[in-house]
């Protein structure tokens, strides 16, 4: 683990209700995800990631127009997503948008890539679904080498080839900070390792622990690969209050609702209040008072090896009130609580 453990927070933009239980406009929601991001950087936290999706529960479908509206208002931290979907993407666009934003943000910008958890942006851009596989392979190998920042020379069987292309603007400097989404699939653990990427683990359910094979696998990978050792972070929910039982009642109502109906379009059993308990207690929901949440980040954090831990705040209608709450409550009470824990 890093001698100092990096605390982030992710979205989805989920669409949220007012005081009143009625959902918000997709335009307000966005307008406060921005708020949202310039707290996070007013109260300290390393990182707000905010994911894309195309469906009527989120309200982000093009993440790096947020995120340069978040850097534009901050200073310090450091902005991306969680996860772009590069399957239904173009690795060259991807990277032209976040060359950008880097330049914009002063080098702060990053990528997590992924093949995403959600489909609807195959058909709505026009890709085949049953090419899952082989679109993510191969345009991970494509972007690869456009972060290069040299001119690349490509062929695969997804697109036109490229011959001494050179793609722009570079970065300012270095190479752009890319980190693979990783739900627990050993084959994306060992590419991820081919890459040299950063791996980021999201645990949405059951003991953090069970992922420790997933990390040993990836160093054995590196090893094998002969590549430097990135880092490793993990992406789970929460949410905080000032008690444990507030904290569990202003979630739960909501994270069970946008669990429920994405369940139902997945076939799962719909979750019930002893689940939900079982989870915060033992599993991958980080929900409670400020000390609460801080041992069970520095325990996954200790158990993994961790580099950066990424709380998913939004869950589902959770109003944006409870939300600003909760990072405040992440960024003045919990991390520096975690890093305590870390250090004894």
């Amino acid at each position: 683990m890093a001698q100092r453990l990096e605390l982030g927070l992710d979205t989805f933009g989920d669409v949220t209700n007012d005081a009143s239980g009625n959902r918000l406009p997709y335009a307000q929601v966005l307008r406060n995800l921005v708020a949202q991001g310039v707290l996070a950087d007013e109260v300290g936290l390393d990182y707000i990631g905010v994911g894309e999706h195309h469906r009527q529960d989120f309200a982000v479908s093009a993440p790096e127009v947020v995120l340069a509206a978040i850097a534009a208002s901050t200073t310090k931290i450091h902005v991306g997503t969680a996860v772009t979907v590069l399957s239904s993407d173009d690795p060259i666009r991807v990277f032209e948008r976040f060359s950008t934003l880097d330049g914009l943000s002063g080098g702060r910008a990053e990528v997590i890539l992924g093949r995403g958890s959600f489909t609807e942006s195959f058909p709505l851009f026009g890709f085949d679904l049953s090419q899952y596989e082989q679109l993510f392979e191969e345009k991970l190998e494509l972007f690869a080498e456009v972060r290069k920042q040299q001119p690349v020379t490509w062929s695969g069987a997804m697109r036109a080839p490229l011959t001494d292309q050179r793609v722009f603007p570079p970065l300012e400097n270095g190479l752009l900070k890319t980190w693979i989404g990783v739900g627990g699939s050993p084959e994306s653990v060992v590419r991820t390792a081919r890459y040299g990427f950063n791996l980021m683990l999201a645990i949405i359910g059951g003991d953090p622990a069970r992922f420790a094979p997933y990390v040993d696998l990836f160093h054995r990978a590196l090893v094998q690969f002969e590549q430097p050792t990135p880092a490793i972070g993990v992406h789970s929910p929460g949410h905080i209050a000032d008690t444990d039982e507030e904290a569990r009642e202003e979630l739960w109502p909501h994270h069970s609702e946008i669990t429920n109906r994405i369940g139902t379009e997945r076939g799962w059993g719909p979750m019930s209040r002893e689940s939900f308990e079982q989870e915060a207690d033992h599993g991958s929901i980080y929900v409670g008072s400020p000390e609460t949440v801080a041992q069970k980040i520095a325990r996954t954090a200790k158990t993994l090896g961790l580099d950066r831990f990424d709380l998913k705040y939004s869950n589902g209608t959770l109003s944006h009130e409870k939300l600003m709450r909760s990072i405040e409550l992440y960024g003045t009470v919990v991390a520096p609580r975690v890093r305590e824990l870390l250090a004894e």
